[in-house]
């Protein structure tokens, strides 16, 4: 989930920092106040472009960052490199500069913005155009209708690279003979280089390189310890307590509790003293590597070399294929065709991605109805027509990682009007709606809507209202709204306001339950409207 969201002198926000609930989070305030600000932020993760109109008054960039809750890093893809050793929560940002540029940024760390925007889009889903453009995408509906079916599809990924390696050395080896000596020189070179590798070195060397990095505060660290205990010159926490117990040592026959107390502080002072060498010892072998630093990167360097030239993701699989190609010298040793050797194993591994992809078909098949029956009850419920919906299954050509199928949503708003893709025919306000249905059925992530109350209101207004309090029972929501019942719903309620007297800046705050009351009866009307209703 998302824990955090700090926001930086984008436009009236001059600070604001942001802890989410993991379950329905509402944001609400006067029209103009900045509530817009907020979905801003959000865009400039996911990627959208930045220019200076988007820099407050009280400095010349602005800055948005998200912290989220621990992440695998295939859903931070590209990212997943520059993560920092030890370190499980993503911290993702952007910064827009004065004059329109800005920089993305990972743990810190500087970043491509497509990673960035790519990585923040696995861990938030956003309403609105961002929704526009998830929903367009076919990866994104299968994906939407697998986690409905429950499938999994690591089996599927699995056995697509094992058949695409075995097509490229099929290929490699019937082209001509030219390729077959290119690919005799390849698995050569693989087996060669990646000889005596351990699957663990890279981490290894991760780790290592961070040690290395901070050695100037682990020398201050370990210096300042052995100081205090046991200093070249003067008293330390070691010589005190000899001090100790060589004031209780005249006397500790006469009590057994002194004596016990002087056994305590002699092995206080050899462990003290043992310890201040060991921090010495640690000091002589941060000395002892000056270079060190240089020699780690240059084979992590060459580490992430070899992974891209021999197309590996990761260590473990350029072993895995260096193993398989001293398999296979060893076999053209023993006088085996290669070609033939090839077009088998090419056999075999489409023969186990069809039978893999057949049985995804089957499952998403089986499931398309229910999804799209689901998903319609939704809808109605949400005040979008007669809730039609379909989900429609096709062949997907070429077949991918993923399977060999492709998932079409297609909806119909108004009767008598054909089905249409669900990303062609929807509004701002009716997509936010989409993508609440969609959500409540298959499951999300962190969930932002922005529109979700477009052109609502009276019973449909609740509807959405129970929807998003269904949802947040299993997914993180953040609603920007100015309905009451979706705000009286949240399990935190956030409000944006003006500063007193100063229209350039506006603040957020989260409210307390009687703050909270008083923020439900603004939206209402106010205390006077209330009272009118009352006298009527």
């Amino acid at each position: 989930m998302l824990r955090r969201l700090r926001i930086s002198n984008l436009v009236l926000i001059e600070d604001a920092e942001l802890e989410l609930h993991p379950g329905l989070n509402a944001i609400t305030g006067e029209t103009g106040a900045g509530k817009t600000i907020l979905a801003s932020a959000f865009g400039l993760l996911l990627g959208a472009r930045g220019d200076r109109t988007l820099i407050g008054a009280a400095g010349d960039e602005a800055y948005v960052e998200a912290e989220f809750d621990t992440a695998p890093d295939e859903l931070l893809g590209a990212l997943a490199d520059l993560r920092p050793e030890g370190e499980d929560v993503p911290v993702l940002a952007r910064r827009v500069f004065a004059d329109g540029r800005t920089r993305a940024y990972a743990w810190g760390r500087a970043a491509a913005r497509e990673d960035v925007a790519a990585a923040a889009e696995a861990l938030i889903a956003m309403s609105g155009q961002f929704e526009q453009r998830r929903l367009a995408r076919p990866a994104y509906l299968l994906e939407l209708l697998d986690r409905y079916a429950g499938v999994e599809t690591d089996e599927a990924r699995a056995s697509w690279r094992r058949a695409q390696a075995a097509r490229r050395r099929h290929e490699a080896l019937t082209e001509d003979a030219s390729a077959a000596e290119a690919r005799m020189a390849e698995l050569r070179a693989l087996a060669e280089d990646t000889d005596g590798l351990e699957p663990d070195r890279e981490d290894d060397l991760r780790a290592q390189r961070e040690r290395l990095r901070h050695v100037t505060e682990l020398a201050a660290g370990a210096a300042g310890g052995a100081a205090a205990l046991a200093p070249d010159d003067g008293e330390g926490a070691s010589d005190l307590i000899a001090t100790a117990e060589r004031a209780l040592q005249p006397v500790e026959h006469l009590a057994p509790e002194l004596q016990a107390a002087g056994d305590v502080l002699r092995q206080a002072e050899l462990q003290l003293r043992e310890t201040a060498s060991e921090l010495r010892g640690f000091l002589a072998s941060l000395d002892a590597e000056p270079g060190r630093l240089e020699q780690v990167e240059g084979e992590l360097d060459r580490l992430a070399d070899l992974r891209r030239r021999f197309r590996a993701e990761t260590l473990a699989e350029l072993i895995e294929r260096g193993d398989a190609a001293r398999a296979e010298l060893a076999e053209l040793d023993g006088g085996r065709n290669p070609a033939e050797a090839a077009a088998a194993e090419l056999e075999a591994a489409e023969r186990d991605l069809a039978r893999v992809h057949g049985q995804l078909t089957v499952a998403r098949t089986a499931a398309a109805d229910g999804l799209a029956a689901a998903v319609a009850v939704e809808l109605a419920g949400l005040g979008l027509g007669d809730g039609e919906f379909r989900v429609e299954m096709e062949p997907r050509e070429p077949p991918g990682p993923s399977g060999a199928d492709e998932a079409v949503f297609l909806i119909r708003p108004n009767a008598g009007l054909p089905f249409a893709p669900v990303s062609e025919t929807a509004s701002g306000g009716e997509l936010s709606r989409i993508a609440l249905a969609l959500a409540a059925v298959a499951g999300g992530e962190t969930l932002v809507f922005d529109e979700i109350d477009a052109g609502v209101g009276g019973t449909t207004a609740h509807a959405v209202a129970d929807t998003l309090r269904r949802l947040a029972e299993h997914a993180q929501v953040v609603t920007i709204t100015h309905l009451p019942p979706i705000a009286s719903a949240a399990d935190r309620h956030f409000r944006v306001e003006k500063a007193v007297g100063d229209p350039t800046r506006t603040h957020i705050e989260p409210l307390d339950e009687p703050q909270r009351g008083d923020e439900l009866e603004r939206m209402l009307g106010g205390a006077e409207f209330l009272a009118t209703l009352e006298r009527r």
